[in-house]
Order: structure tokens, then C-alpha cells, then sequence
């Protein structure tokens, strides 16, 4: 492994979301602790250190941006790092939050609290990258610490982490799964879905919910037409579209086609 002559400083800094890839770096802490001699984590509030503003060479992003407040944080950060990395669905598509962008942010608001005129936000839940400039993205809902760890691991050694390309129907292969979809006609996300959770639903026989975003080669329109052979309706096939990753360019493009048929 490379040795830096100091320490790289690394930051973890929260926006809109559950806190779930923070914990993804929490659960890696026995790697992290590998790294200790290397690394050197200043902020990172959930588990301790609090400096917020200090420069760092890579500060991880989770959540997206709901308030005008959030893009003023997120320069300052962008600012002050020297490489960003959004982690998780909130950070690189908008995540749940987003699926307000679909419907009237008025009506949500009253709907949801008492007092709407106490609540502050933006119309849209947007992705980090949609502000800022962002060096690598760690997709997942939430990430998994492998992630985290081999990122970190890739730039300590000088290199770029590697970037997963294959889908969920790959990692079912190399798991030994037999596939939902074409045993049991469960509308399964693995065909167009990024890899990296290990296949973890299909697994446990249930069908993939798209929680990585889509893969590089992605035939929504083939899904949707499979879907369809299986009883879905456009409603429910839009839904399969329109979740944890609604609006990553490809899932959003499709989830749209089939609303508008619906509609």
C-alpha cells in the first residue's frame, strides 16, 4: 500500500436523508481501523468529531438537497475538499425525497404538518451532482462498508476505486440463485439494476427493488414489456420504476412512459 508523508483527512457530512450510509462507514470500522496509520477522520458527526469546515482531501456526501441552506453548505464543502463523493441513492439521484418532485410540493407540505407556513424547503429533492461537482459516486440504499472501504483503499494506493458495471442478474449467477423472475414471475428489478449488494433479495427470494440504480446497459423497455406479460398493470409497473432510484435518468425516463399510459 502506498504511504502517504501525512495523513489524508476525510470528512462524512449528512444532508436529507435516513443516516443509513453513515452507518454503512460505522459498520466498516474494523477496516477503517486498518487504515488508521493512513487516514485521518475529522468530521463525522454521528460517530464523534464535529469540524465541519476544516479543509479534507475526500469528504463523503450522504442525503440530497432540500433546502436553500443545504446548496449553501454544499459549496462550502465542495469548496473546501479536494475530492467529493455523494454516497447512496439520496446523494446520487434524490432518493426517496424525490418522489415529491412527481406531485404538487404545496399540497405534501399541508398534507403532512399542521403548521405549513413554519416549514421552509425547495420545490425538488435533488442529487448532489446536480449542484456541485462530484468526483465518484457509491450507489445503494443504503451503501455497503465494502464500498466505503475499497473506495478509500483505491486512492490511499493512488488509483481510481473501481466502478461497478454488471447487473443484479450477474451477482445472482456467481450466488447460485435460481431466478425469481423466471420461476416464480416476481417482478424483479435485477435485469436493469446495478450490482454491488450481493444479489441480497434474490437471495432471499424476493425480487430486486432496484435500490442500486440502473446499470450501465439497461433495457428498461424490455423489463416493462416482461412486466407487463406478467400481469402488471401501467400503474404498478411505473411504480417498480418510480422508487428508492426514481429519478436516475433511466428508471425516471421509464417510470414516466408507463404514467403517462396510466394516465
Amino acid at each position: 500500500m502506498h504511504t502517504p508523508t501525512q495523513k489524508i483527512k476525510i470528512s462524512v457530512h449528512k444532508f436529507s436523508s435516513c443516516d443509513g450510509c453513515q452507518l454503512a462507514f460505522l459498520n466498516s470500522v474494523g477496516d477503517l481501523l486498518k487504515l488508521s496509520d493512513w487516514i485521518d477522520i475529522v468530521h463525522f458527526a454521528e460517530a464523534g468529531p464535529c469540524n465541519p469546515d476544516e479543509p479534507v482531501d475526500i469528504a463523503f456526501i450522504e442525503g440530497s438537497i432540500s433546502t436553500e441552506e443545504d446548496i449553501e453548505r454544499l459549496k462550502a464543502i465542495r469548496k473546501s475538499s479536494g475530492k467529493l463523493v455523494s454516497i447512496g441513492a439520496c446523494a446520487t439521484s434524490g432518493g426517496l425525497q424525490a418522489l415529491r418532485n412527481m406531485a404538487s410540493h404545496d399540497d405534501w407540505v399541508k398534507a403532512i404538518y399542521a403548521q405549513p407556513e413554519y416549514i421552509t424547503t425547495l420545490d425538488h429533492s435533488t442529487a448532489i451532482s446536480q449542484h456541485v461537482h462530484v468526483n465518484h459516486e457509491l450507489q445503494g440504499c443504503p451503501v455497503n462498508s465494502q464500498q466505503v472501504f475499497s473506495a478509500i483503499q483505491a486512492w490511499l494506493n493512488g488509483n481510481e476505486p473501481e466502478k461497478q458495471f454488471d447487473t443484479v442478474c450477474v451477482e445472482c449467477k456467481r450466488q447460485g440463485n435460481t431466478c425469481v423472475m423466471v420461476t416464480q414471475q416476481k417482478p424483479c428489478m435485477g435485469p436493469v439494476t446495478r450490482c454491488g449488494c450481493g444479489a441480497i433479495c434474490p437471495s432471499f427470494n424476493r425480487e430486486c427493488y432496484g435500490c442500486y440504480g440502473p446499470a450501465e446497459l439497461c433495457n428498461t423497455d424490455s423489463l416493462a414489456t416482461g412486466f407487463g406479460y406478467y400481469g402488471l398493470s401501467e400503474h404498478d409497473i411505473t411504480n417498480r420504476f418510480h422508487g428508492i432510484n426514481s429519478h436516475s435518468n433511466a428508471f425516471l425516463t421509464a417510470g414516466n412512459k408507463h404514467r403517462h399510459n396510466d394516465d
